[in-house]
């Protein structure tokens, strides 16, 4: 390797650069890794930095492995790296003891955990609902499938075994997005019947016409989730136009979910859902109480959904 290439490296392999060198021409990205001070640095390069200062064999896991891949998982200011003896110190970086059969990949040139290894080592971090939206994200970006986190979670052993195969359970192909992931767990843990996902409407040539995130299309009811604050363009407005003119053509009753129907006011949101249930003519069951703990209500939410 050179210096030339922009690729970090350690102190050590640059010798022929004096210190003064060192600080007006390169910056530091761990302690004795650096890189030159116009390189771009990204997941990748900071990966590579990280397994520079660690043992020989270790990998990059847990968070830093789920950016790398693609997936959604909550933010950690550190890279993670998992090693045999655990050597792994320093402002940055956190370190991971390695485990008996873990599956390790090599990954844009990196040493990383696989995508389902990388999700059964987060069911030690994540809450269910972050480990879901993980698992959907996984299985979005074709990293792996619902069936092979089911078939991983179903052999595991130890803590926070039953929480991943409750997880890899609740992953659906089709899902858009994380909050689509939310709003589909927010039903499903109050105990309302699981709608389908990502249901497609095709012409007879094939061609999709509409897409519906959440849908009990029995009962001509479907829920989505809308992230945006108005139409992107005219284009996307008019074609929002035709499709809810279609919906109405059909007596299908379209729900739209918001950021903060989720996260500030989901009693209101459960409400809202059972209510249009029942006018579709759904059976509604008793509410279960385990979305409380995943989804709690903020100021101007309701005491109680029904």
């Amino acid at each position: 390797m050179t210096l030339n290439e922009g690729r970090p490296f350690l102190r050590s392999e640059a010798r022929h650069l004096s210190d003064g060198q060192l600080r007006r021409g390169y910056r530091a990205l761990f302690h004795g890794v650096y890189v030159r001070h116009r390189t771009p640095v990204g997941d990748l390069e900071l990966a590579e930095a990280a397994l520079l200062v660690a043992e020989q064999g270790s990998y990059v896991s847990h968070h830093t492995a789920a950016r790398l891949l693609g997936a959604v998982a909550p933010d950690h200011p550190d890279v993670h790296v998992t090693s045999r003896r655990l050597r792994v110190k320093g402002a940055g970086l956190t370190g991971h003891r390695a485990k008996a059969e873990q599956q390790v990949v090599l990954w844009r040139g990196i040493r990383m955990t696989s995508p389902v290894q990388t999700f059964l080592d987060l069911a030690h971090c994540l809450t269910l609902v972050d480990l879901v939206v993980l698992g959907d994200s996984l299985v979005r970006r074709r990293r792996t499938t619902p069936d092979e986190l089911v078939s991983a979670t179903r052999a595991r052993r130890g803590p926070y075994s039953r929480l991943a195969r409750r997880a890899a359970a609740l992953v659906r192909a089709g899902v858009d997005s994380p909050m689509e992931t939310r709003l589909r767990l927010l039903i499903v843990l109050a105990g309302l019947p699981e709608p389908e996902v990502d249901h497609r409407v095709h012409d007879d040539g094939g061609t999709l016409l509409r897409r519906y995130d959440l849908s009990y299309l029995p009962f001509r009811l479907i829920i989505e989730y809308d992230g945006r604050q108005h139409a992107e363009s005219d284009e996307q407005w008019l074609s929002d136009i035709g499709r809810d003119e279609a919906l109405d053509d059909e007596q299908i009753r379209r729900l739209v979910v918001v950021s903060r129907d989720i996260y500030s006011t989901p009693t209101n949101t459960l409400a809202m859902i059972t209510r249009a249930m029942r006018r579709a003519g759904m059976p509604v069951p008793r509410l279960r109480h385990e979305w409380r703990r995943h989804f709690p209500s903020r100021s101007g939410d309701l005491a109680l959904p029904a």
